[in-house]
């Protein structure tokens, strides 16, 4: 189990933590920051100036997933992690890719008033006279307060237990993040476990269009970017009949028709993933009733909407477009398409 202490900058998350640990049985206390202590020392300095945060490197983020498992496999019971999450897709990546490691997440949000952060900032012993790194290290601390609030105000509440640690010690905090842990009152975060691939895969996903001929794609919890409903075929399922089971997982909406298919595209394997087959089949159309009846976002998907094959180009990734560009075509012309790495093969 991971106990992941979020919060604003200031908010006292790794002075809790260290206090955490000794109130949780078999606990160890795991930074992040030390990830991104080590890019410093694996990436080249043009490649880190590239990004305002350790976070926006997808390595940093899958780093931290199976250093987390890496020691949870070594020393079993529990991680406590102080960290800052403010941005949605991160925390579905990386608490997601904790899921896929059968390892559950509790999640707890420090809750300080905004006086009482921005108080704590300025209050951090600096020498007399800072250098740039400090000085540039406190302006952080502030300029995070407004994501902060932002994150606040959409997703963090609904996802994360409260700890209004504003009044309390770090060691009052602790207890309290102790006692909703064992209570159960800081649940396991609801996000879809999906165990990685350990060789190729084969995927089938399914278009589904408005009455625009807009189609639709979905943005899953389990993992980053923009998708078409669908995934994985498991053992001894009928590729279509997995495709309709998926649709309905993150849609709600159940097909009549077994869908026919569009493309068969081979996605060679691109170290750690493995590739496999990916078949995109034609779901129809929807009324604008059956797309009234599209689930909200829950476990499965933060979002979903219709978009041109214009749009998609600029949410998709390169070879899922590409799939998806020739997808419209097969559609258009009656006739399915094999593909491999996104690109027509053979007649």
């Amino acid at each position: 189990m991971i106990v992941w202490i979020n919060g604003a900058f200031g908010a006292g998350k790794t002075t809790t933590a260290r206090e955490l640990i000794d109130l949780i049985p078999n606990s160890t206390l795991f930074d992040p920051e030390v990830i991104g202590g080590t890019l410093t020392h694996l990436l080249p300095a043009k490649r880190l100036a590239e990004v305002g945060d350790f976070q926006d490197l997808p390595i940093w983020r899958r780093l931290l997933i199976d250093t987390a498992a890496a020691m949870l496999a070594e020393l079993g019971g529990t991680l406590v992690v102080p960290m800052t999450l403010l941005r949605q897709e991160y925390r579905d990546e990386i608490f997601g890719g904790l899921a896929a490691r059968r390892i559950t997440v509790r999640h707890v949000l420090l809750t300080p008033a905004e006086t009482i952060l921005r108080a704590r900032i300025a209050a951090r012993e600096t020498p007399q006279d800072p250098t740039d790194g400090e000085i540039r290290v406190r302006q952080w601390s502030y300029d995070h307060i407004e994501p902060y609030q932002a994150a606040l105000a959409s997703w963090l509440t609904g996802d994360a237990h409260p700890v209004d640690n504003g009044a309390l010690t770090p060691y009052e905090t602790a207890v309290r993040i102790a006692e909703a842990v064992s209570s159960g009152a800081a649940p396991v975060c609801d996000i879809v476990q999906t165990p990685e691939p350990t060789a190729e895969t084969l995927a089938a996903g399914v278009l589904l269009f408005d009455e625009q001929d807009r189609v639709l794609l979905v943005d899953p919890t389990y993992k980053a970017g923009w998708e078409f409903p669908g995934g994985v075929v498991e053992p001894g399922e009928a590729p279509a009949r997995a495709g309709i089971r998926e649709v309905a997982e993150e849609t709600g909406l159940h097909l009549d028709d077994v869908p026919r298919l569009l493309v068969v595209d081979w996605e060679p394997p691109a170290p750690p993933g493995y590739g496999g087959l990916r078949l995109l089949f034609d779901g129809g159309s929807l009324d604008s009733t059956a797309a009234r009846e599209l689930l909200l976002p829950g476990p499965e998907l933060r979002g979903w909407r219709f978009v041109t094959e214009a749009e998609a180009a600029g949410l998709l990734p390169p070879v899922r477009y590409e799939r998806l560009r020739w997808a419209l075509r097969a559609r258009e012309r009656g006739k399915a398409l094999y593909l491999e790495a996104g690109a027509p093969v053979g007649g």
